[in-house]
């Protein structure tokens, strides 16, 4: 089976943005390894672990390109190179103030949380657009089952449409920048004023500047991890 590589918003590892996220998932992408989770106070240690279970396989980050297996003709000092070169060319966005907000999960009537920008800009789609389109040329088609998992039946027209044209139904006009910071879960709204007062705490910066993006890479453990981070320079 091909390497499967991502491209997403990722905040320096030097940031308390970083440390923010990392700490509430319980793994630093950036080092691969599983760090101390913060949980909230109503809810045990273990029972946060479980509910941030899903995000954690895919570190603290933003996506702009979901994951996807490199064509045969691709591996990873090309899709570096590439990456490299993508970056080089486009501008940074500035996303402004970050809210953190319970999304509707499809799962129960429950949802996640993310931090999500309070007025996304235009020029945000134009950048997550141009991302999509370029990296379409470095992965393999989806497979039969790759499809199946992403139950095709359930999407909108337009959302399947996307899932066969670039592997994911959810972009273009169907993106929506978010940080996922859990699981679908109950209470999430009483979750999400902690999870804000933490970040409050840690001295989050207020806003979010996308100047950066990072390549990630899944590991034999099945999560992903940074292999490489690029500024935008354009």
């Amino acid at each position: 089976m091909a390497t499967r590589y991502a491209i997403y918003y990722v905040p320096a590892a030097d940031t308390a943005l970083w440390r923010f996220g990392s700490e509430v998932l319980g793994y630093d992408a950036f080092t691969g390894q599983d760090v101390p989770q913060w949980h909230p106070a109503a809810t045990t240690a273990s029972a946060w672990h479980e509910m941030t279970a899903d995000p954690r396989l895919y570190g603290f980050h933003a996506t702009l390109k979901a994951p996807f297996r490199a064509a045969d003709d691709q591996d990873d000092a090309a899709i570096t190179s590439n990456f490299m070169a993508f970056a080089k060319a486009h501008r940074p966005v500035d996303l402004g103030a970050w809210i953190i907000r319970p999304i509707p999960s499809s799962r129960d009537g429950r949802a996640f949380l993310a931090m999500v920008p309070a007025k996304p800009p235009g020029e945000l789609a134009e950048l997550e657009g141009s991302i999509v389109r370029h990296f379409d040329g470095l992965r393999a088609p989806l497979t039969p089952a790759e499809i199946a998992r992403r139950n095709p039946d359930r999407l909108s027209e337009r959302q399947r449409a996307y899932l066969h044209a670039h592997g994911y139904p959810h972009v273009l006009e169907e993106f929506r920048f978010h940080m996922t910071l859990s699981g679908a879960i109950e209470n999430a709204a009483a979750i999400g004023e902690r999870l804000d007062q933490r970040a409050k705490e840690l001295e989050v910066v207020p806003h979010l500047c996308i100047d950066r993006l990072g390549l990630f890479r899944q590991e034999d453990s099945g999560r992903f991890r940074v292999i490489d981070v690029a500024l935008l320079q354009g």
